[in-house]
């Protein structure tokens, strides 16, 4: 019997989305014996301050990495909009997961049904609350770190009036019932790859079980997305958001960037998903022109 250790984040939402993926193993290759193995990485420990000024999101995946490379896991599970652009070749994904839930939500205090305002919205993403500030003008927003449970604590206890996060990860968590809103791709343009769950693994080494997780829909509209983000270069702490949509064989992709004199640009762009990452590239230099 093979054995496959799946490398993962300890916390809660990472764990539940590596078990999602263990489901799938196991329900289609019971030949194959799992282990979970969970570690904090560098980003659940730095909380004092906002990813941006430590090194961005793939600080969530510097020791899952180094794990693959000593060989110490077989797989490592990702949120993908947690992995930064520039990869490892050694450590390509391999696998990308059907995105049901793009969307970023409003969150607010237990037995609360409106903003106050006299509160911080807490929101650490510049992508958020560059697009926030048009929805709420009036509103203060301040950073928030720390995992899923550990924000809604911070909100319930009074620190802040109102959260963003990720729907995905709520609705992962069973938490969807604390959902007070639920943004429009429009309102506000989800991180490239939100909502979808990925696998990475070490180069040259064979992982049959993959088709069953891997969604081709996903795969092309997160391969746009990244596309997009990687042409204005842009890491996951950059103010860059990208959100693709396939219809049949077309396929429109919804760009925002902000620049270096921080003027936001928005575009869109429609064509053949046979040429989906050109199509994102092409989007990004129309922006930033």
């Amino acid at each position: 019997m093979r054995k496959i250790r799946v490398g993962s984040r300890e916390s809660k939402l990472a764990v539940i989305q590596s078990e999602i993926i263990m489901d799938i193993i196991k329900k289609n290759c019971p030949d194959i014996e799992l282990e979970l193995v969970t570690m904090k990485t560098t980003g659940d420990k730095i909380l004092n301050t906002t990813l941006d000024k430590v090194g961005g999101k793939g600080l969530f995946v510097k020791e899952l990495d180094s794990a693959l490379l000593e060989k110490e896991v077989d797989i490592t599970v990702h949120s993908l909009k947690d992995v930064p652009m520039e990869l490892d070749s050694r450590l390509p994904l391999i696998a990308y997961t059907k995105c049901e839930y793009p969307n970023d939500v409003l969150v607010l205090p237990k037995g609360v049904s409106e903003i106050d305002f006299n509160k911080p919205i807490g929101s650490s993403s510049m992508r958020r609350n560059i697009q926030l500030k048009k929805i709420f003008p009036k509103a203060k927003i301040e950073p928030v770190r720390g995992n899923v449970i550990t924000r809604l604590q911070k909100l319930d206890q009074g620190e802040y009036g109102a959260l963003i996060l990720a729907r995905a990860g709520l609705t992962r968590l069973g938490l969807a019932d604390r959902i007070s809103r639920i943004f429009t791709e429009n309102e506000m343009i989800p991180a490239a790859g939100q909502g979808v769950i990925t696998v990475q693994a070490r180069e040259g080494e064979s992982f049959e079980f993959t088709r069953y997780i891997n969604d081709i829909e996903s795969q092309i509209c997160v391969e746009a997305e990244r596309a997009f983000v990687k042409e204005l270069d842009g890491g996951c702490s950059s103010p860059i958001a990208a959100h693709a949509i396939l219809n049949g064989d077309s396929i429109t992709i919804t760009g925002l960037y902000v620049d270096e004199d921080n003027v936001e640009k928005r575009g869109k762009i429609t064509g053949s998903s046979k040429q989906h990452i050109e199509l994102g590239i092409e989007l990004a230099k129309r922006i930033k022109q």
